[in-house]
């Protein structure tokens, strides 16, 4: 399952909802959800202790615009738009968390 989350986790639970009961899959973090992919945030720990459970993705373009490219946790896999596509073409199911 692709599980897609787009809004910081600083501001919203999505992502710590989808971490809490999601099981395995592919996590997509899209727009603001993409400050939790980035070395030194508070929810550093939590995404790498995910990285055991999930194959965790960033939006590139999202990073870039955000200036923050330079500063993935080690690990996670930027994807352009194609690659987006592609996530949701090869998981059987997608999960928006809002």
């Amino acid at each position: 399952m692709l599980h897609i989350i787009n809004k910081s986790p600083l501001t919203n639970c999505s992502l710590d909802s989808c971490l809490r009961v999601a099981q395995r899959g592919d996590i997509l973090l899209i727009e603001d959800a993409v400050y939790a992919a980035t070395t030194g945030n508070a929810f550093e720990g939590r995404v790498r202790e995910a990285m055991g459970r999930f194959r965790i993705h960033v939006l590139q373009p999202d990073i870039e615009a955000r200036g923050f490219a330079g500063r993935l946790i080690e690990g996670v896999l930027p994807v352009d738009y194609s690659g987006f596509v592609e996530l949701t073409t090869t998981n059987k199911t997608c999960q928006s968390w809002l």
